[in-house]
């Protein structure tokens, strides 16, 4: 059977028309892999004053202690950091770099473009695809708020309680004359995560027995990369343990492919599947980063300086549950690459029912306020 190629596949801007760009922080020590850093990184900015508090906070061209900004949507905080006194805002999850999970004190004067775009469909229901730029993983999916710097971030709905999917105007009404039944917009991000090819293009298909085989492979790396729900498990005899006890500061990470075990310094965590420890995505080995994140020395005298004195018993949880996922996803690679694409729906069939091009109202944010939002200074902005 033919596979089709990818020279008249539409392109992943076609099919999920409203993306934006990756946040810019502007400074690191906003997130970290612990909420209680953040907080006590608060509490010292604050403490400092005048000069001193302007140095620690880092300033940019974007975001100084006097820059006057408005609230960041469901979050709160717009009196210039200058002479702010109250508590720190609640950490929230974000994916801070592939498959590494952290926590970001939400507070728009901290960042220098916080995409607040984003921040208003961020809720339960949504979905964020996330380009990489890696050949492999062309896309990664999330429920929690990417702050990762790759590439355009693209919403699977537009609008917050998992309503107006983000998808080319009449493409699931055609894909469902085409196959047979209407796809639910999950089903279409499943497909997209799993047939993305070069240059972001996404064959598609009439052929409801390879559709129905796409989606499913989809949906299983969708549960994976997301994390949500029932944890994802290797079988018995495969389970990474913790053979050694990890020290309270591990300082290198060493993997003995021979014996399939990680060696955090004279702390041991096996089996780890060679495909897990070799697993990249845009050329980084993704173990080898979430432990860099964690381990690597900071400045001294800045406020990321501020951080756990030793290795937590959560990380070694996180760590675990990594491994975990990576080999799984690894195992899917292979089924990808099989994935044969015949009965194309093409670019050129998509123009024809006039789903593409997509309407530009469709690549603009939806109106999605139903409240005002905080100004600079505690004033509401006008809309």
């Amino acid at each position: 059977m033919p596979c089709v190629t990818y020279d008249d596949a539409p392109l992943l801007a076609d099919l999920m028309p409203w993306s934006v760009a990756p946040l810019r922080p502007g400074r690191a020590w906003p997130t970290a892999p612990d909420p209680g850093s953040l907080k006590a990184r608060w509490d010292a900015l604050l403490k400092a004053e005048g000069p001193d508090r302007e140095a620690l906070f880092e300033p940019t061209r974007a975001r100084t202690t006097g820059s006057a900004v408005g609230q960041l949507p469901g979050q709160s905080g717009t009196e210039r950091l200058a002479r702010a006194e109250g508590p720190c805002a609640d950490p929230v999850r974000v994916l801070a770099a592939p498959f590494d999970e952290q926590w970001l004190i939400p507070d728009h004067r901290l960042i220098d473009t916080a995409r607040p775009e984003l921040w208003r469909v961020a809720d339960a229901h949504q979905v964020f695809a996330v380009e990489t730029g890696d050949e492999d993983d062309p896309l990664l999916v999330t429920s929690l708020l990417p702050t990762l710097r790759t590439g355009r971030i693209r919403p699977l709905y537009r609008r917050p309680g998992g309503t107006e999917p983000n998808l080319a105007p009449g493409l699931t009404a055609h894909l469902a004359d085409r196959l047979g039944a209407a796809p639910a917009p999950a089903d279409v991000l499943s497909w997209i995560l799993v047939a993305t090819g070069p240059g972001l293009t996404v064959p598609l298909t009439d052929d409801p027995a390879l559709w129905s085989a796409g989606v499913e492979l989809g949906r299983r790396t969708l549960w994976l990369m997301r994390r949500d729900g029932e944890r994802p498990k290797l079988p018995g005899g495969r389970r990474p343990y913790v053979r050694a006890p990890l020290p309270a500061r591990p300082l290198t990470l060493h993997y003995d492919q021979d014996e399939e075990t990680l060696h955090l310094d004279e702390g041991r965590i096996s089996p780890v599947p060679p495909d897990a420890w070799g697993y990249e995505v845009a050329g980084a080995r993704v173990l080898e980063s979430w432990f860099t994140a964690r381990t690597a020395p900071p400045e001294a005298g800045t406020l990321s300086a501020i951080r756990p004195s030793t290795w937590s018993q959560t990380w070694t949880s996180e760590l675990l549950e990594l491994i975990t996922v990576l080999a799984l996803l690894a195992e899917l690679r292979p089924q990808r690459a099989e994935l044969k694409l015949a009965s194309p729906i093409t670019a050129t069939d998509l123009r024809a029912a006039g789903v593409l091009p997509a309407p530009e109202a469709s690549r603009r944010p939806a109106s999605v306020l139903d409240h005002h939002e905080e100004g600079p200074e505690g004033q509401f902005t006008l809309i």
